[in-house]
């Protein structure tokens, strides 16, 4: 299975009150002059910050909000509440921060993050009225028409930050509306009820939708913001945008500050029990995931959830996600004090893996413990951070965080990649769609036919089975890694800033510990370390059904498509063994260990009718790299 989940939403994006920025192509200067004089013009030249309080609602949930802009460096931070969660944001300069709801603090660092928080910066401080302030780039003005209104259209670029759209009115020249790119989606944020708070014009109002690669919005990612009350020329003092400490709530209960807990590896999973409210619970470890309840564990732990938001994951659709307060999550001897849980359905996530789960636990332990997973030996240790030992003979790997997730860098075959690091993933690569095509890997790697490669958060995801060369991290070369090449526009694997993610087929061949106070993953090599990557040879996507094993898909040109096997059919025996004979994770194992030309005799129930078929086992990839 694929990650469950790319780390869900930020309940807020880092830019809420995106506000224009500096001009010299044609007809730009025009437009800009008369937006600043349309804003309160001179006023603005002396004005050197501005303070916001105001609601904040989004998802069914709404509380309040608090903006401090420095409108000479764009340093900025927020500060909100939401139903019962509160969390935060701020750029102080040169990083962007996120406080989560959780209260986990950490610097957004990776490229696509700096990039996003320049143009944040260069948003505020209004350097395109000011170029002193940012170095830009600007595109011809274009006329827009849209909803009877008139729009002077202007694409401005930051230096070192993303392309920005700004629409001003005609009429009034002032700025209605900035469209930028985060990730797959499109961000628009519509400004109105402008006011004067000291000679300068705000919009004490704005409404923020993202749109995804599809052309979808959908209004549980909808952010409005009302402001109440704005001052102008607010003190403001570099601390006031500092990155702030986090709150204590982990503790181990060991005079050691270290714990052991012994784990379940089940199709590359990571499956551990632990606690919650003194309740046994069964956890998923996802470092692509977060502290994460399906609506049932959520029910059996008594715990109700507020707000209709989205979660989005590998499949194509966003699923309803709510929040919820816990007293205590433990895992071993480690403990933390008042979690949040986003509780959100898995769907058939038991069945696809043969395995029940509660949920999920993910960046907010990772965050607070030194965490090394022993693949070897089934173990997960937890310490505190000053505890925290790397394991012998480790390759110290650096990493960057952006919306919680691990991302290093790396070679595939000679070609530099960025990726996110997920222990949630059972592939070991999967690559995204953007750096497949540019790259034009499907010819190169001889991809097989798409199928349903992996399942999460949102459905199914569908792919392209390949061989690679050599994936270097950190100077470690493993060869013949066994993957997929996504060609999809939905999900979190269409995303742009990324060139793919790192699963369980490759982490398990290492010792792997993560220090995200340092942002450093360490990797010592395991007795599996040079294992061949076994891929299906079956051709067959299935999920446990009661005593059978029913197929969700079957892959185009393989040994099941071969045979007349179709999505539906049940299967009850292989190889003369019932299917409840073993577990689902057996099975897989079976069909993708055995040798091609491996016969096995499927008896199967299709409409209600019993039938027989003989599966011959085939490459459905070849079994090493052939460029």
């Amino acid at each position: 299975m694929q990650p469950l989940m790319r780390a869900s939403n930020r309940l807020l994006p880092a830019a809420l009150f995106l506000l224009a920025a500096a001009a010299h192509a044609d007809g730009a200067t025009d437009v800009l002059a008369r937006s600043k004089a349309a804003s309160g013009g001179r006023a603005w030249d002396t004005a050197t910050s501005w303070h916001g309080d105001g609601t904040i609602a989004t998802g069914g949930l709404s509380g309040d909000y608090h903006v401090t802009v420095d409108l000479t460096t764009g340093r900025s931070v927020d500060a909100y509440r939401l139903g019962s969660v509160e969390g935060g944001d701020g750029y102080d300069g040169k990083l962007a921060w996120e406080r989560d709801p959780g209260g986990e603090v950490a610097a957004l660092d990776t490229p696509a993050a700096l990039r996003r928080a320049r143009s944040q910066a260069w948003l505020d401080a209004r350097a395109y009225w000011f170029p002193p302030r940012g170095a830009s780039t600007f595109g011809a003005v274009e006329t827009r028409r849209e909803g009877g209104k008139r729009y002077d259209v202007i694409v401005a670029t930051p230096q070192g930050g993303e392309p920005v759209t700004l629409w001003f009115d005609a009429d009034s020249a002032l700025l209605a509306r900035v469209v930028q790119r985060q990730g797959q989606d499109t961000v628009t944020t519509v400004f109105d009820d402008y006011r004067d708070v000291g000679g300068l014009r705000l919009p004490f109002h704005s409404v923020t939708d993202l749109t995804d690669a599809a052309g979808r919005t959908d209004p549980r990612r909808r952010i409005e913001v009302r402001l109440t009350q704005a001052r102008r020329d607010v003190a403001v003092h570099d601390a006031d945008f500092a990155m702030p400490r986090m709150i204590a709530t982990a503790t181990i209960d060991d005079p050691r500050g270290v714990t052991t807990i012994p784990f379940e590896l089940v199709n590359n999973h990571i499956y551990v029990a632990g606690r919650i409210d003194d309740q046994p619970a069964q956890w998923l470890v996802d470092t692509g995931g977060v502290n994460l309840l399906t609506p049932a564990a959520a029910k059996k732990f008594g715990l109700s959830g507020e707000g209709r938001l989205a979660a989005a994951g590998v499949g194509s659709e966003r699923v309803d996600l709510s929040i919820a307060h816990a007293r205590e999550l433990c895992v071993g001897a480690a403990r933390l004090a008042q979690p949040v849980f986003y509780i959100v359905e898995l769907g058939q996530l038991a069945e696809i893996e043969g395995v029940a789960a509660d949920g999920l636990v993910g960046y907010e332990m990772f965050r607070r413990f030194g965490v090394r997973i022993d693949y070897a030996r089934r173990e997960l240790v937890l310490s505190t951070p000053e505890k925290f030992v790397p394991p012998r003979d480790a390759t110290a790997v650096p990493f960057a965080l952006d919306d919680r997730i691990p991302i290093i860098e790396a070679t595939l075959d000679g070609l530099p990649i960025r990726l996110s690091v997920d222990t949630g993933s059972r592939s070991s690569l999967t690559l995204h769609a953007p750096f497949v095509r540019a790259h034009e890997l499907i010819a190169r790697y001889h991809a097989g036919p798409e199928a349903v490669l992996g399942w999460g958060v949102g459905g199914p995801s569908r792919a392209r089975p390949a061989r690679f060369g050599t994936l270097e991290l950190g100077g470690l070369a493993i060869v013949g890694a066994a993957g997929e090449l996504f060609t999809g526009d939905k999900g979190g694997f269409a995303n742009p800033d990324l060139g793919g993610n790192l699963g369980g087929g490759v982490l398990r061949r290492f010792t792997v510990a993560f220090d995200y106070g340092n942002k450093t993953m360490y990797l010592a090599p395991n007795a599996d370390f040079a294992k061949p990557d076994a891929f299906d040879r079956s051709g067959l996507w299935l999920i446990r059904d009661g005593d059978a094993l029913k197929i969700v898909d079957v892959a185009a040109d393989s040994a099941a498509a071969r045979v007349g096997l179709k999505s539906d059919d049940r299967l009850v025996a292989i190889g003369g063994e019932a299917v409840g004979a073993h577990p689902l994770a057996e099975w897989r194992r079976r069909l993708r260990e055995s040798a091609a030309g491996t016969r096995l005799a499927i008896d199967f129930d299709r409409a209600g009718a019993r039938r027989h078929a003989e599966l011959v086992l085939a490459d459905r990839i070849p079994p090493r790299f052939a460029p």
